[in-house]
């Protein structure tokens, strides 16, 4: 088997991990909550509006003010959205994986731990340090 051949298998692999699972439901669930949408397109705005604002030779601080305090509710708002929650867990999650997956084949081909390995093994399983 060549290479590519074992990168195709091992991505076909990945795709069917639970986690990449999750993931995929997770940004479904995030892309259908209408009301996360909105606070996000809000979100956006507000911010743009804000950077305009502050960004003026004589800017109305009163409207800054108040245009920080729409932001900062927005922020909480999305935060702690349990769709978003969910979907933060979730993307994190592959990002371990990844990472992990990552840390054997360098381990494999330099013999040598990755940087980031913390020889706890716990959340890794790869190489048997």
């Amino acid at each position: 088997m060549t290479i590519e051949e074992l990168a195709a298998e091992l991505g076909k692999t990945i795709k069917e991990d639970k986690r990449v699972a999750e993931l995929n439901a997770a940004r479904d669930a995030f892309d259908a909550d209408m009301n996360l949408q909105t606070w996000l397109r809000e979100y956006e705005v507000q911010q743009q509006a804000l950077q305009e604002q502050a960004g003026q030779s004589d800017p109305d601080r009163l409207l800054i003010a108040k245009m920080q305090g729409r932001v900062d509710e927005l922020y909480k708002l999305i935060l702690n959205s349990e769709v978003f929650a969910r979907l933060s867990d979730a993307q994190s999650a592959v990002n371990e994986l990844m990472e992990n997956v990552n840390n054997i084949i360098t381990y494999n081909i330099t013999g040598e731990l990755p940087q980031s390995c913390t020889h706890d093994c716990s959340s890794c399983g790869g190489c048997h340090h």
